[in-house]
């Protein structure tokens, strides 16, 4: 051990419990980063947001709350309680309005309509791969991907639906430079780069 690591510097790494950790260790286990999340038992530490990442989901939030019902809520980075091993925060949420309250800060998988994961480098995996079936096999109804083109094509937005018969998401969309879908509910929102960095 260097006389420069975290243990030397006073910093002790949390060490996981038997079977991992849970729901409730997420938020009571001390000085976690902001935005951790609960994968599989296991505690995920998100890197920081490139301005892109960042600006995509105030762009889809402002978009979704212009078009949204009053019976739905837009939030943005909010942990989803899946069960007790599994506590993910979708980019963006849209929640049922009547479990929306000032004082939480979590919400379930039964309050959730759609959930949306913009794509960064380091987490490509998770979100394209990993938390589309976490989020279909706790009944989320619709999922949403952004892929962020790293060169000058526009951010493209892949939809999905929940399929009742195989409990997995159907593709029901591939949106270049406008998102239109008409479920949950009615969208059309400009999601070009000239959208993007007008924010």
């Amino acid at each position: 051990m260097t006389a420069d690591s975290p243990q030397d510097a006073g910093y002790r790494w949390p060490v996981p419990p038997p079977g991992g950790w849970t729901v409730e260790d997420l938020f009571t286990l001390p000085d976690l980063p902001p935005h951790t999340e609960l994968l599989d038992g296991s505690l995920i530490f998100v890197s920081p947001q490139r301005d892109t990442h960042s600006v995509m989901i105030d762009l889809l939030v402002a978009g979704l709350r212009d078009t949204t019902p009053r019976q739905f809520r837009v939030r943005r980075e909010m942990t989803v309680i899946l069960d007790e091993a599994n506590g993910p925060e979708p980019d963006v949420t849209v929640l049922r309005a009547e479990a929306v309250s000032r004082e939480k800060t979590r919400y379930t998988a039964a309050d959730v309509v759609l959930a949306v994961e913009v794509i960064s480098p380091e987490s490509r995996r998770r979100d394209e791969q990993y938390k589309p079936r976490k989020y279909a096999a706790s009944g989320i109804p619709h999922f949403w991907l952004v892929e962020m083109p790293p060169d000058d094509t526009h951010p493209v937005v892949r939809t999905y639906e929940l399929d009742p018969v195989t409990g997995a998401y159907g593709l029901t969309g591939i949106h270049h430079k406008r998102l239109q879908v008409s479920a949950p509910f009615d969208v059309d929102l400009d999601i070009t780069w000239d959208a993007v960095d007008s924010l």
